[in-house]
């Protein structure tokens, strides 16, 4: 069983081996605490605990309804064994515990988006307390920062890594080839202005490689996302020598590799114009031109009305649609990327 911690001062980061923590933050207006889960794995191959400048932060459930992220760091949890490790992997499957066990996008007791809370208050409400132990706690503690998403129910995407455009090249260079490690279909640079206090934004601002990723949708667990999910953070392991093993492609052999675009202004994220019910017409990848008819938006207040075409604002690869059939007014219905350069 993980160890209870009340106080973050006490968890042992330096211990050999593998140590599994459930970490006490107090709960908002009621009795109780959320349990998050966290794990610390201190290499000790050779039989000499070391401490590489490469640690690897791994994070999922940063939104509670979002599965292959938390299926594949509890794995991780388990599999990684110590004794075939160099250096030191922290692993936090559910950061934000109580989304995850409501299966909602963001936690019940302050309504708060865990990837909106960064860097977080020490004396802020449940989310923010929790990115503040991250952001001092954990942080420091790593180089290379991973935080695994999927769409939940608002979108859906293609199978891609993702991060944003920052004004170090070395450092930019060094998030791409991370992200290439993942083996996605897409390498999604996409606009850090889409919200404000993000983890990965957070994690950059302080230097770290950091990443993100839609490894899924639809509250759903999807094997493929999982594989890519769990295997891509093994390949970040093996890259940066903790794991003394090459690198291994995720999907078959002759696979084209991986595609870069990008979104990064915010007028790529186009908002649904209405209420209504969504008819996607495009799979989600595909190339379109600007003018394409991407799906029609219908009323059935009226059943007799023609639907309303909604066609590509740019030409592009459609990157992300609304997952749910009902999309309200003003949630982004979908984004085309356009192929770059880093």
């Amino acid at each position: 069983m993980p160890t209870l911690v009340v106080e973050p001062h006490s968890i042992d980061f330096e211990r050999p081996g593998t140590t599994h923590y459930q970490v006490q933050f107090h709960l908002d207006g009621a009795w109780g605490y959320s349990l998050v889960p966290l794990t610390i794995i201190n290499g000790t191959l050779g039989g000499t605990l070391l401490h590489p400048p490469n640690g690897v932060l791994v994070f999922g459930g940063t939104h509670g309804n979002e599965y292959e992220g938390q299926i594949a760091v509890k794995r991780l949890c388990c599999d990684l064994d110590p004794a075939s490790l160099h250096g030191r992997v922290i692993l936090m499957p559910q950061l934000s515990e109580s989304a995850c066990r409501a299966n909602q996008r963001v936690s019940p007791f302050d309504h708060v988006n865990m990837n909106r809370a960064f860097p977080g208050q020490p004396q802020g409400s449940l989310s923010s307390r929790i990115a503040h132990f991250v952001s001092t706690q954990i942080f420091p503690l790593g180089r290379v920062v991973i935080d695994v998403h999927s769409g939940g129910r608002e979108g859906a995407f293609p199978l891609c890594t993702s991060f944003h455009t920052i004004p170090d090249r070395a450092q930019a260079a060094e998030i791409e080839t991370v992200a290439r490690l993942f083996d996605t279909p897409f390498l999604f640079i996409y606009a850090s202005t889409m919200g404000s206090g993000l983890l990965t934004n957070h994690a950059e601002a302080l230097g770290k490689i950091s990443i993100g990723g839609e490894f899924g949708s639809g509250e759903t667990a999807d094997p493929v996302g999982i594989r890519h999910a769990y295997e891509g953070i093994r390949n970040v392991l093996r890259h940066y020598q903790l794991l003394p093993e090459p690198v291994q492609n995720i999907r078959p052999l002759g696979s084209p590799p991986p595609r870069l675009v990008s979104a990064t202004e915010l007028s790529a994220y186009v908002p649904c114009p209405r209420d209504g019910v969504w008819e996607p017409l495009v799979d989600l990848g595909a190339p379109v031109a600007a003018g394409d008819l991407l799906g029609r938006l219908h009323d059935f207040s009226d059943h007799a009305e023609a639907p309303l075409e909604i066609c590509a604002n740019r030409a592009g690869y459609l990157l992300m649609t609304h997952r749910s059939a009902r999309p309200l007014k003003g949630q982004t219905l979908y984004v085309i990327a356009e192929e770059t350069t880093l």
